[in-house]
């Protein structure tokens, strides 16, 4: 309702408008309730409360300021607005009439005591938006009083003729009149006290967020009241708070003091006290109160003096390495203003006359930095976290470079050779940053989707780059071209070209040097890195759609031509020294690979680099394996090189040693000293190398699929660190060969079971509860989650698997007597895990298979039968009604399943099915009248069986002339009324 409106009716019926206010209020929290003039005056205002408690929907947690969407949000700004509003309308006339407040004081008080949830957040949020308002108008009061103060003392100290008695004594009043001051500082100290200091530590997150935010914005709005240690200490204390708001709210209003200079100075004590904790929660888990902790740092670090101490910022420079990208900004922001942004820098003015860009001594500063933090791998981090706040330091590409070609005497003190190397990382990192136009990888989900003016600066700077560098960069290839990690760094520069601006006409005579010097480069070099940047500057260069292609592909076929010319005079004069022997050249390039191999499997096992020795071992194996034998005579006589059964077992030793048994030991064994998580990642991706070039061995058939077993093995214990990779293997193994892997799956599990039954005591069996017994059952269920949802698709594999397990599992027993017991029966407790991928009528087929295997029916008389029991009734699973009934009484059908259905056909043939059922109740009432006589001679299973296929027949007959309910009531009190102990 509108403020003034509201005014206007407190003035003529108070008491009415208040109801109005109050019944506001009340319902703002979500409360249905109305209080009523009769209940405001009949009962006290602690009663008003409980009244409206009870009226509240306690199964309903839903209120307003919770409530998400724009409606919502929009419904709390004009909540607080509107109480803001009320207390400026008011403070002219009826704030000062002890009763207005004293009302809404008190009710928001009891409010905020209640019990729920919706009357506490809704109430607090009013009372601390209450104080916020009385603030500001006892800050006005205050101002007003000083005002009046000093226009007394002038007017004073005027010269008595000129003295204006009336103007003297209306300020003499003014100056005088402090109970309106003394009003609403009671009213401060009774919301303070009466709800900040009772919510401020509710249990309700929110609550405590909005008590904290107030309480910094009573600070900065009025320091001389509140900016001292009786209110800073709640902020300090909260930081600490569970909750990742509440700590938010606490930072951001230290922002606000520490942002002011003036505020800052008098902040020393609570500085002194909570400085730690706020150095520490740049390391906070929620990443938006890591962000603001280091800005608050920052802002701490240039209003007051010596607050951080070396340590503190050398800490805190490092988070510019952060993963997180606005902390890492926030991060570079500190780092600039603090290490890199001084004043006073000398600038440096080479002989040329042109003073740089940037100071030499903010890059030196910069390098000396990215050479002390050690992180050499991720500089492109640092660059983009300088870029928002640096990225016209990071763009003078012609201070970078003339660091780099100038001499000692012209730039003053020269560079060393890592700092040559650091500066040249950080211009190829600040040339990546400015050509792309987003963050590096792994500051970010996706590319960054450039604004309009974004794309127009990327452009500008793409031209800048082009222009300065196609004349610069074949100077600094000259200058380091036998260093082939600085050459292979400026090599990737021309990656990020305009080439339309390389094809300008007075550009073409520096694109010619920059191929002179690649192929300068190319010629001397052997090193990967090098090579690979060469061709990948060519590959950029080089397209048919610019005009410098002729110019660039000129270039590369003359450089190709005379490589091949040099190797062809290699080559000449290697087989001119060996033209005297008498090997022909299909036999020599065959033994010098078999000799190679040889030569690589001996230094893996004496040398120290074994692995290295590994994986070329595993490459070239690969390699043969791809061989063409059809247009190579070469290729049929290497085929005969692949590894035979020894070899493969020594690979999978090497293997079993350096991946598997070491991953269990530093697993197991405490952390070495000096070992930092950098090296146990390492140490990760160099098994996992090894892993993977194993397994690409069996993938591409290299050695049997069956050594897949051995690997299978270790899914379950390893597979947070090589679970991918052996997932991957079994993938691609099923690709090539669905029934091959299903019996390499079953085989690493039969090997398993083979090993945990040769640890058990043979007196005892096979002991199937065992924590080694249950991993293998875990294995089993992994395996046959990787089957998927498609039962079809593998209903070949799965059915092998069944049939194989049940052959396993009957191994070494003549057959099911009830005496003999098989000795990996405990066997069908794990391809039991594979049955629930079987289709329904697979089901019945492996049902009919395992019948196989018994027989004569079984009464299962122990535990050591149970995997039995539970096998089969994992594939009788959802069968029919009489199916299920005797499978709940563990007993076994006929064992041949020609029996069964023999048994149905002539029950069906011989009678129909009224006719049966009435045969039933025949018999069932003659032996109640003849006293059991006959029905006593049953067992409990013949009279349950007869119950259930005399039901189930009924059911099933849709022309049974009798009612089913009757005959089966009939049946049913028949049988439980029969006094035979024997039922």
């Amino acid at each position: 309702f509108q403020v003034v409106d509201w005014v206007e009716a407190y003035k003529q019926d108070r008491n009415l408008a208040l109801l109005d206010l109050i019944n506001f209020f009340i319902q703002c929290s979500g409360c249905q309730g109305m209080v009523t003039a009769e209940m405001l005056q009949s009962l006290y205002k602690k009663d008003v409360m409980r009244k409206m408690t009870e009226t509240f929907d306690k199964d309903n947690e839903d209120y307003p300021l919770i409530r998400t969407g724009p409606y919502w949000k929009k419904f709390k700004a004009n909540f607080c607005e509107f109480i803001a509003v009320l207390v400026q309308q008011c403070q002219c006339s009826i704030l000062y009439d002890n009763y207005l407040m004293d009302t809404i004081i008190s009710l928001l008080t009891g409010l905020a005591d209640s019990m729920v949830r919706a009357f506490r957040h809704t109430s607090t949020l009013a009372a601390m938006k209450l104080l916020t308002a009385v603030v500001s108008i006892h800050l006005n009061l205050d101002v007003n009083k000083h005002n009046a103060q000093r226009l007394y003392e002038v007017e004073k100290k005027r010269i008595s003729g000129k003295r204006t008695n009336g103007r003297l004594d209306q300020l003499e009043r003014k100056r005088k009149e402090v109970r309106e001051l003394l009003e609403v500082q009671n009213m401060m100290n009774a919301i303070f006290k009466g709800t900040f200091l009772n919510r401020y530590r509710d249990v309700i997150p929110e609550i405590r967020a909005t008590c904290i935010e107030e309480i910094g914005r009573w600070i900065k709005t009025y320091p001389d009241a509140f900016l001292n240690d009786s209110y800073l200490k709640y902020i300090g204390w909260m930081l600490y708070d569970k909750q990742a708001e509440v700590r938010l709210k606490c930072l951001l209003g230290l922002q606000g003091i520490y942002s002011r200079k003036e505020l800052a100075s008098r902040m020393d004590l609570f500085t002194n006290r909570f400085k730690d904790r706020i150095v520490s929660m740049p390391l906070d888990k929620d990443h938006e109160v890591a962000v603001q902790a280091m800005k608050l740092l920052m802002l701490m670090s240039q209003n007051c003096e010596d607050v951080l101490s070396a340590e503190d910022c050398e800490m805190l420079y490092q988070f510019v390495y952060a993963t997180h990208r606005p902390l890492a900004v926030a991060a570079g922001e500190f780092l600039y203003k603090r290490l890199l942004g001084h004043e006073g820098d000398r600038e440096v003015q080479p002989k040329g006359g042109r003073k740089f860009g940037a100071s030499t001594d903010q890059l030196k500063r910069l390098i000396d930095f990215f050479l002390e933090s050690e992180l050499h791998k991720h500089v492109a981090y640092l660059v983009d976290s300088l870029w928002d706040w640096a990225g016209k330091f990071l763009k003078d590409w012609e201070c970078m470079t003339t660091l780099l070609l100038k001499n000692a005497e012209e730039v003053g003190e020269a560079l060393s050779d890592a700092q040559e190397n650091a500066l040249i990382e950080i211009i190829l990192a600040a040339v990546r940053e400015a050509a792309e136009g987003h963050p590096p990888v792994g500051r970010g989900a996706a590319k960054k989707i450039l604004s309009v003016k974004e794309k127009k600066i990327q452009l500008e700077d793409c031209t800048k780059i082009t222009e300065h560098f196609i004349m610069v960069l074949p100077q600094l290839l000259a200058k380091y071209s036998t260093d082939a990690e600085k050459v292979a760094n400026l090599l990737q520069i021309p990656q990020y070209y305009d080439l339309d601006v390389c094809s300008m006409g007075h550009l073409e005579k520096h694109l010619g040097a920059l191929l002179r010097e690649i192929k300068d480069i190319v010629a001397k070099h052997s090193d990967m890195s090098v090579l690979e940047a060469s061709s990948r500057t060519y590959y950029v260069l080089c397209h048919e759609e610019i005009a410098i292609y002729n110019q660039v592909d000129c270039a590369r076929t003359q450089m190709i031509d005379e490589l091949i010319k040099q190797l062809n005079q290699l080559l000449d004069c290697f087989w001119q020294k060996v033209s005297d022997m008498c090997f022909h050249l299909q036999i020599i390039l065959p033994a010098l690979q078999c000799t190679y191999f040889s030569l690589l499997w001996q230094l893996a096992a004496v040398s120290e680099n074994s692995p290295k020795a590994f994986m070329i071992l595993c490459d070239w194996l690969l390699i043969l394996s791809h061989l063409d034998s059809n247009n190579n005579e070469e290729a049929v006589r290497l085929l005969g090189y692949l590894p035979n059964t020894p070899l493969q077992e020594k690979l999978f030793s090497f293997i079993k040693e350096h991946v598997f048994m070491d991953n269990e030991e530093n697993k197991s064994a405490p952390c070495q000293k000096g070992k930092d998580e950098s090296c146990k990642l390492d140490d990760l991706h160099k098994k996992r190398s090894l892993l993977a070039a194993y397994c690409k061995l069996i993938v591409y058939n290299v050695v049997e699929m069956t050594a897949a077993a051995e690997i299978y093995k270790y899914y379950v214990k390893t597979y947070g660190d090589f679970g991918d990779i052996i997932k991957e293997t079994l993938s691609k193994t099923r690709y090539n060969n669905k029934i091959q892997s299903a019996k390499t799956l079953i085989l690493c599990l039969q090997q398993l079971f083979q090993t945990h039954a040769e640890s058990q005591d043979s007196s005892s069996g096979v002991d199937f509860s065992s924590p080694s017994f249950a991993n293998i059952k875990e294995l089993a269920r992994r395996f046959s989650l990787t089957f998927g949802w498609d039962q079809v698709k593998s209903r070949e594999p799965i059915a092998m698997i069944h049939k194989e397990g049940i052959e396993f599992a009957f191994q070494g027993a003549t057959g099911v007597d009830g005496k003999c017991l098989p000795p990996n029966l405990s066997f069908l407790l794990i391809i039991s895990e594979f049955s629930n991928k079987l289709l329904k009528p697979d089901k019945r087929l492996v049902y009919s298979y395992l019948q196989r295997y018994i027989t004569e029916p079984l009464s299962c008389r122990g535990d050591e039968w149970q995997p039995l029991v539970c096998y089969r009734n994992s594939l009788l699973a959802n069968e029919d009604e009489e199916t299920s009934v005797l499978g709940s009484l563990g007993e076994w059908p006929p064992m041949g399943s020609s029996k069964t259905s023999s048994f149905k056909r002539k029950l069906s043939n011989g009678m129909k099915t009224s006719q049966f059922l009435i045969s039933c109740i025949f018999f069932v009432c003659l032996s109640v009248w003849q006293d059991c006589s006959i029905l006593g001679k049953l067992n409990g299973f013949s009279f349950k069986w007869l119950l259930a296929v005399s039901f189930n027949k009924g059911m099933l007959c849709s022309t049974c002339p009798f009612e089913l309910g009757p005959i089966v009531s009939l049946l049913w009190r028949t049988y439980w009324k029969c006094p035979s102990q024997d039922l």
